[in-house]
């Protein structure tokens, strides 16, 4: 017999909520202000990772693939601007982007009922800004990043640790290099959705789209920034 874990629909009283629970959203011209104004509400009342996203990407052979992350920084500037990450290049995840750059982030807070879903373009952080990230990370995390083979077969545990051993004693008593195969990645958007829940399935979406020549993947000069539209839900 198979039982059943999804919950039961909501019912009416569990919908009842105030129009106060739901500030305006939609006078919102750009995107980045709303979202750092979601990220700020996430950092009081997600317990954990309130900065974690889900990262779209795509093999040679079109297969999709998505795993949990970090987001590490937000860059405003209209041109060069996007959602930083870092990751490991001999990764599955390192590997597709080398393939291919078309990506998609995706931040669920739970707390809050509230989703930003935005899909663009991967290009790697200049070396200056990736050394400037790994210095600030703690030295575990440093360690962690030289001992790793993200993602290769890994025989045992103790076999993880007598690396972390190894990269221990040859860095002793010195700062540790960030390795050439780890590096940032800002992921340049075209396209930022905020999703909201409301009562009933009836939820907003607001979308934020960036006007692109659909082959050279540009911004447009003749043309807005952003674009925006309300969706149905």
């Amino acid at each position: 017999m198979t039982r059943s874990v999804i919950p039961p629909t909501p019912s009416t009283d569990a919908y009842k909520r105030s129009e106060m629970d739901y500030p305006d959203i939609f006078s919102e011209t750009e995107p980045y202000g709303l979202f750092e104004g979601w990220m700020e509400e996430a950092q009081k009342t997600e317990i954990n990772d309130p900065n974690a996203m889900s990262l779209a990407t795509v093999d040679a052979n079109g297969l999709p693939d998505v795993r949990m992350l970090l987001l590490k920084g937000v860059d405003v500037d209209e041109n060069s601007g996007g959602f930083v990450f870092y990751t490991n290049e001999d990764s599955v995840k390192g590997q597709h982007l080398l393939h291919s750059q078309n990506v998609a982030l995706c931040f669920h807070w739970k707390s809050l009922k509230r989703s930003v879903r935005i899909r663009g373009l991967a290009k790697p952080v200049t070396p200056q800004e990736s050394d400037v990230y790994f210095a600030k990370r703690a030295r575990g995390s440093q360690i962690g990043a030289w001992a790793s083979m993200q993602s290769a077969p890994l025989e045992s545990r103790q076999a993880l640790e007598a690396k972390i051993k190894a990269v221990e004693a040859r860095f002793k008593g010195q700062d540790i290099p960030r390795p050439a195969n780890w590096y940032g990645w800002r992921v340049l958007p075209i396209r930022i959705e905020f999703w909201r829940d409301r009562p009933f399935r009836l939820h907003d979406r607001l979308v934020f789209t960036k006007p692109v020549e659909k082959e050279a993947h540009t911004v447009q000069a003749d043309r807005p920034v952003w674009e925006k539209q309300r969706l149905f839900p």
